[in-house]
């Protein structure tokens, strides 16, 4: 599983959350409340990359964005988790016993469309 150091969640937190491209330069001052120098960034962007969270384009300077959502990080670590479980149906049980009656009624009308969606192929 990729872990993230605290550093690496901030920096990828604040690419989803502008929604776009962004340059070392232009981390390092959205993040000026951290004090970071530049090389501290580009390393930070570096290990991303390395670990599949971040892209970069060839201009220059380059601009680096998430390459994937948030949504979809948060999906892939939760099916990471429960692939470690040493019973799944237990660790499924406990987590939907777990969660309020709006969560369920959702999770219902997922699994539902996901058996249309299986039908459909």
């Amino acid at each position: 599983m990729n872990t993230l150091g605290d550093l690496e969640r901030s920096v990828l937190e604040h690419l989803w959350a502008v929604g776009g491209p962004r340059t070392a330069t232009q981390l390092k001052e959205d993040l000026a409340d951290r004090g970071l120098a530049l090389t501290t960034v580009h390393t930070v962007l570096t290990r991303l990359e390395q670990k599949g969270f971040v892209a970069h384009d060839d201009a220059r300077p380059r601009q680096f964005r998430a390459v994937g959502t948030r949504e979809e990080h948060v999906a892939e670590l939760m099916h990471e988790v429960l692939g470690q479980a040493g019973d799944r149906q237990a660790a499924l049980a406990r987590f939907v016993g777990s969660v309020g009656a709006d969560e369920v009624r959702m999770l219902r009308a997922l699994l539902a469309g996901a058996g249309d969606d299986a039908a459909a192929r």
